[in-house]
């Protein structure tokens, strides 16, 4: 490692930080002390006769909903179960997150169904998995330092960086009812942590032939950051200042094309040669028989080579032969083929499907195509052409179809791949603990501002927009910009405004936060803007006639928005924070 120890010391006020990594496949947690930050421990978990650092996200429930298992123990408890017909009763749960990234209207009712259609709240769901994986990391640094306490450690969670304020204020409530006090959680946008940590960590260059530090990169390098997971590809640029912090010089963008939708791929193909209804006796009555379909998916996945010649062969579990045999309609899997689109470029044999290697590589043509389009599209923008270096981190990127496609596409480019592609985002969440203004400035993602009421003006607003408010005519609707979508963002930027509550009986001001695409809307309700939440600020009492004002600040810059209100005729702070998910807004004072 680099002297980057030596030369910067951790932030932290606790005694450890420790990360969690909850992905859309797999999970994880890793963790280092205040004393010695840059050496990072991770978690081993085991799965039949091979030991990984993170494990399946699959959560298995009892019929009380209490935690039965999670991760490679969840999947063969509930397969046991399934294969004795004794899985009814129980919830179990798997590859859920992307509920977040494609449930538009996630709330705190937002519904998860089981792997048997039985439905649960989502937020339970996501409080149990983290409240595993926590109590099994207190459990490991337990067995080396006794006396540890959850109240010495910081905790930090990864989100996509793509995710909206709504899901990431999802992820935190989640994480607060799983038993982790708010004061003591980050959040970490999984890009900007894999980014921090690969400043510091050598990576393979195979366009160079050499090994490289990216943290010797000269001051003013901007290089691309493609966080390729499980679920999403999150996807930004960076650009290394004077001090050696990092610039976000794009603001996040991507889309669901992680390695799931590889999988997904490969399950549509599934569904097309047996059909809809023999599918989903599969995915609930065999789920067993489900899981091992995939699994051998996924050891293919990983191990098919770009380019070479040949066979693959997928072993195809006994229940799901029996199924299609028990349809009159295809009798046999062998008919089954012969009769769907797929007929000449796969066969039956042996009780494995057979592909050519080029047949079978055809599951990865969207979603690569997809990953270059969007790479494209960065890496073509004027502002852009001096990016010279693609970052690929996530476990997909550790697949070599997926790093071949990007290096055949992008052949000026310089594609970094680091040796622990696939723990980049975990141990690099680490560091941002510890380090949290590693990412000095981040760009606006949208234009933030508040519907304001201002006097009405009639050379300026027009007639349809005008109210009648206290015996004065205002407008109604107006979108107060505080930051425009694009802008640099320093860490902390603060912009306030005073506020007048129009009746002085109130006892609350409600305070509308609105979103656009546009960097210059001018009413809340133009095509684009959508309201983020209400901001629910208490009152003060204060005498007859005397006026309140507040002063009402947003603090952008940092990996979630942050509210202040200040009481002007008391100096009193109070730090709200906003209700993005539909029930009650949790205030401190």
């Amino acid at each position: 490692m680099s002297n980057f120890n030596s030369t910067i010391r951790s932030k932290c006020k606790k005694l450890f930080v420790a990360a969690i990594d909850f992905g859309t496949t797999y999970s994880g947690y890793a963790f280092s002390s205040t004393s010695d930050w840059s050496k990072v421990l991770t978690s081993n978990w085991t799965g039949g006769k091979v030991v990984t650092l993170k494990t399946p996200t699959a959560l298995l429930l009892d019929a009380n909903k209490e935690i039965k298992a999670f991760g490679y123990e969840a999947e063969d408890q509930y397969i046991d179960l399934a294969r004795d017909e004794e899985h009814e009763d129980y919830y179990f749960f798997h590859r859920f997150k992307m509920i977040l990234h494609s449930e538009k209207a996630i709330s705190r009712k937002t519904k998860l169904k089981d792997a048997t259609g039985k439905e649960m709240e989502a937020i339970k769901v996501f409080e149990l998995s983290i409240k595993f994986l926590v109590g099994a990391l207190m459990k490991n640094l337990k067995n080396s330092y006794t006396d540890i306490k959850q109240s010495d450690v910081e905790f930090v969670i990864t989100v996509p960086a793509i995710w909206d304020d709504r899901s990431k204020q999802f992820m935190r409530e989640a994480a607060k009812e799983a038993g982790i006090d708010k004061s003591s959680l980050t959040i970490a946008l999984e890009p900007e942590a894999a980014s921090i940590h690969c400043q510091y960590l050598p990576a393979k260059d195979h366009a160079l032939s050499l090994s490289k530090y990216l943290g010797e990169l000269a001051v003013g390098t901007k290089y691309l950051v493609a966080d390729l997971g499980g679920g999403t590809a999150d996807i930004t640029v960076h650009h290394k200042v004077d001090d050696g912090s990092l610039e976000e010089m794009r603001e996040a963008s991507g889309g669901p094309w992680g390695g799931k939708s590889v999988d997904d791929a490969f399950e549509m193909f599934i569904e097309d040669i047996i059909g809809k209804e023999s599918m989903k006796q599969l995915r609930t009555t065999s789920f067993d028989d489900y899981l091992e379909l995939m699994r051998n998916f996924e050891m293919k996945k990983r191990s098919v080579k770009p380019g070479k010649e040949g066979n693959t062969f997928l072993s195809v579990p006994l229940g799901l032969v029996q199924i299609v045999k028990n349809d009159k309609s295809r009798k046999s899997l062998e008919k089954a083929i012969e009769n769907s689109p797929y007929a000449g470029k796969v066969t039956f044999e042996n009780w494995k499907l057979k592909w050519k290697n080029e047949n079978f590589l055809r599951f990865f043509e969207v979603t690569i195509r997809n990953i270059k389009a969007h790479l494209r599209e960065i890496l073509y923008d004027s502002d852009m052409t001096d990016v010279e270096t693609i970052l690929m981190v996530g476990g997909f990127a550790e697949c070599e179809v997926v790093q071949n496609a990007v290096r055949e596409h992008f052949k000026t480019k310089r594609v970094v791949v680091p040796e622990d592609a696939g723990v980049s985002v975990l141990k690099g969440a680490v560091f941002f603990g510890h380090v949290p203004d590693a990412i000095s400035r981040r760009k606006a993602r949208y234009t933030y501002g508040i519907q304001s009421w201002p006097s009405f003006n009639p050379a300026k607003h027009p007639e349809n927009k005008k109210v009648e408010v206290n015996g004065k005519y205002r407008c109604k609707d107006v979108f107060f910009k505080y930051v425009t979508k694009g802008q640099v963002l320093t860490l902390g930027y603060e912009k306030a405004q005073i506020f007048q509550a129009l009746n002085p009986k109130e006892k609350k001001l409600e305070c509308a936060i609105y979103i656009s695409d546009s960097r210059d809307p001018v009413f809340v309700d133009d095509p684009g803007c959508r309201r983020l939440g209400v901001l629910t600020i208490p009152l003060p009492d204060l005498p007859d006639g005397a006026a309140i004002e507040l002063e009402e600040s947003m603090i952008f810059g940092e990996t979630e928005l942050r509210f202040q209100a200040k009481d002007i005729f008391s100096g009193k702070s109070y730090e709200v924070q906003m209700d993005l998910l539909g029930d009650t807004v949790d205030e401190d004072e």
